[in-house]
Order: C-alpha cells, then sequence, then structure tokens
C-alpha cells in the first residue's frame, strides 16, 4: 500500500514513522521547503501530560501517557526526562492549590526542595510541585532527528512544492493543521506566541512553571545560556508578528521568576496557528481514501505519537470512519 502524507510538521513525521513500521510505503508532501516550519517550529517540546490536565481532558493524560517512550525510541539522545517544577509567587498560592486539585503525579516541595532542584531558584519560592515523571525534547531537534530516521528508512519527501499528484496513492493521510479551518467541521485556529532568550545569569535544569492568576507562564531550558518561553493562546487565526501586549507579559512573568531575566537578550520571537477543535481534543477524521489527523491543539508533541498509531490501526482496518480520543483511549 503506498501512503501519501499531507503535511511534514511534528504529525506527519510522527505518522509516517508509524506506518513505515508496519511495512507501508511513504512519501510525505509539503509546500515548504523545510520540515516543520509550521505550528510544530515554535512549540515547547514539553512531554508533560500530568500537568497538561490542569487545563485538559483526561484523554490528554491517558494518549500522552505514553510519549517519552516513543520518542526516546524514535529520537535516542534527544529526551531529557528531569521532571517539571511548577511553582508561584507568595501571594497567588491559592493558583498553586488549584493546580494541585486538577492533576496528579507531583510531589509537594518546599523551599528547600526548590533550591535542591533548581539552585538559581533558591529562596524566591516558598512552595511548589515537581512533576517527576515528565519530560522534554527540543521540537527542532527532535524533528530533525525524526527526517534523518525517515529518509534512512527509504521515505520520499518532496518539499516545496504547490502541489502533488495523488492519483498513484492508495491512502492519503492529511497531516496540514490550521490549513484544514474550514474544511474539516469545527476546528479553528489558536494563536501561540513564544520568545527566545539568551542570558548566562540564568540555569535551569527542567521546564519550570510560573502559575499567575493572569499570565501562566512557561520557561523551558535549550541549549546552555537559552531559553524558550511560552505561551499565550489567543482565539484567533490571525498570523503575523507577536503582540506588544503578548511580548510584555512573557517577559513580565519570566522577571517575576527570575530578574536577571530582565537583562537577557530576546534573540527569537515567534507565532504559530495551532488547530483545535471545540473541544480541544485531536480527532482522526475519513473522507473517502484520506485520513485528516488534526486538532492536537497545544498538545502537538505529546498526542502525536498515540493519535499516529491510531491512524496506523485505521489504515491496517481497511474501513473505519472516525477515531476519537475519548473513546480510544489505549491507542
Amino acid at each position: 500500500m503506498r501512503i501519501l502524507i499531507k503535511g511534514a510538521g511534528v504529525a506527519g513525521l510522527t505518522a509516517a514513522l508509524e506506518l513505515t513500521r508496519r511495512g507501508l510505503a511513504v512519501t510525505v508532501f509539503d509546500t515548504a521547503l523545510e520540515i516543520g516550519r509550521g505550528a510544530s517550529w515554535f512549540a515547547g517540546g514539553m512531554l508533560a501530560p500530568w500537568c497538561e490536565r490542569e487545563s485538559a481532558e483526561q484523554a490528554v493524560l491517558d494518549l500522552g501517557q505514553s510519549a517519552l517512550d516513543w520518542w526516546e525510541e524514535a529520537t535516542p539522545g534527544l529526551v531529557s526526562r528531569n521532571g517539571t517544577l511548577v511553582v508561584a509567587p507568595a501571594r497567588d498560592r491559592e493558583e498553586l492549590s488549584r493546580f494541585a486539585s486538577r492533576t496528579s503525579g507531583y510531589r509537594l516541595v518546599n523551599e528547600d526542595e526548590i533550591a535542591a532542584l533548581e539552585p538559581d531558584l533558591a529562596g524566591r519560592f516558598r512552595h511548589g510541585l515537581f512533576f517527576e515523571g515528565e519530560g522534554r525534547l527540543d521540537p527542532r531537534l527532535a524533528m530533525a532527528a525524526l527526517h534523518r530516521r525517515l529518509v534512512e528508512n527509504g521515505v520520499v519527501f518532496v518539499l516545496g512544492g504547490e502541489a502533488i499528484n495523488e492519483g498513484g496513492f492508495d491512502r492519503i493521510v492529511d497531516c496540514t493543521g490550521h490549513a484544514q479551518v474550514g474544511s474539516l467541521s469545527g476546528l479553528r485556529g489558536v494563536r501561540g506566541e513564544m520568545l527566545y532568550l539568551a542570558t548566562q545569569e540564568v540555569s535551569l535544569s527542567r521546564p519550570v512553571r510560573l502559575l499567575h492568576p493572569r499570565i501562566p507562564l512557561y520557561i523551558v531550558p535549550r541549549e546552555p545560556g537559552r531559553f524558550m518561553l511560552g505561551a499565550t493562546m489567543i482565539e484567533t487565526e490571525e498570523a503575523g508578528p507577536i503582540s506588544a501586549r503578548s511580548m510584555m507579559e512573557l517577559l513580565n512573568a519570566a522577571y517575576a521568576l527570575h530578574p536577571s531575566f530582565g537583562e537577557a537578550q530576546i534573540i527569537e520571537s515567534g507565532t504559530g496557528i495551532r488547530p483545535a477543535f471545540p473541544d480541544n481534543l485531536p480527532r482522526i477524521v475519513k473522507e473517502g481514501k484520506t485520513l485528516f489527523i488534526n486538532g492536537a491543539h497545544r498538545h502537538g508533541f505529546l498526542l502525536s505519537p498515540a493519535m499516529a498509531r491510531q491512524a496506523a490501526d485505521i489504515l491496517d482496518q481497511k474501513e473505519v470512519s472516525h477515531a476519537d480520543p475519548r473513546q480510544r483511549r489505549s491507542a
């Protein structure tokens, strides 16, 4: 069976790997000249199913728990599994309690334990939550590694074209994300904005989430001295540069985490339009010979492996009209 995957973001690349594991011949097509240049390029790369349960349905936790093992096998050496630290200023202690009430898989940590986990935060926060089982990866490095592996496995990439002849393929897997807004029922775009900061004055070993009733923030360490800040969630499909309001809020929150971020250099800003259905859960929809994998919202790297396995199962079964993560939690 010959499979055409449309879209070379995280959904398309993970689907390609799962399908090649089933012995299928796969071609990946994207109108961009390089892989992963859509919303995936601006992702945080946090593999944090327990933390994400705070604002997501149970299906995100159920589907996301296997993501760390999947990415570790698919991209050896790129997954860091040293947990997530969640903190809040003393005045926002209620936010920490609310976060804890909606999540699991954590242990409470005090001021000394926070300092042991992240020495540069010593004395800044009295209470926190440590999600020891979580991890992270750098999305850009992970997509590059996945691309190399797929090429080695015989996957054909056709990049930079306006269209591709679909007639020679038995099935099509559409992973084009927000490009399907207006075509897939209920799909909308949600704008996310991020910053990259560079500073040698702060060192972090793991993702840190700062809780705040208005500007929740996560900071993810990348290579030494560089940090990714995110992420806004704005109900709009308008692309373009980051807004002044979002930049100020992200920088103010970073400064609240550690004042040295006030002297950091802003080396990159970016926006991505994330596709989402009304319930913010991904779906697989079959129309004719095409499967649409879409609607990952803010959980692309966390949920794409499970959705890719579901898509591969559907193609094996030949005839399934719809897949919903709320009904297929074992995937």
